[in-house]
């Protein structure tokens, strides 16, 4: 009998390797709110700083003594299974977003800070069929 493989978190990183962004100490209970609550990335628990897992990278937080110095404003890129879910759930928790309208028909994103500070886009994966 063959063991059974976990199934992957509903979640994608639009990178092409782990990514990598700051957050202050102190924000840690509020990421993980964030991510793995709300967009549901799975949290690598034997990591001393913040570690998500998505489907294909991680998204790893240096954690430093504020004030967090930026050294640009490029937005990550998340794709979710369920754009309108998780617009629901940003609604239910008071998160401010905004919904950007792409080039193309039928392209959708929204545009939020995650508790770090850090700029979030989230996209839906559109399944080929």
């Amino acid at each position: 009998m063959r063991p059974r493989l976990p199934e992957p978190p509903p979640v994608r990183l639009v990178t092409v390797a782990d990514a990598r962004l700051a957050a202050a100490a102190g924000f840690e209970t509020q990421l993980d709110a964030f991510y793995v609550d709300l967009l549901r990335f799975e949290r690598e628990a034997q990591a001393e700083y913040p570690i998500y897992r998505a489907e294909n990278f991680r998204l790893v937080f240096d954690v430093i003594e504020p004030p967090v110095e930026r050294l640009d404003f490029r937005a990550l890129g998340i794709q979710t299974q369920s754009l309108r879910w998780v617009e629901s759930k940003l609604i239910d928790a008071e998160i401010e977003y905004v919904r950007q309208k792409g080039l193309a028909p039928g392209i959708e994103s929204l545009l939020l800070l995650d508790p770090a500070g850090n700029w979030i886009e989230l996209t839906e994966t559109r399944a080929i069929r």
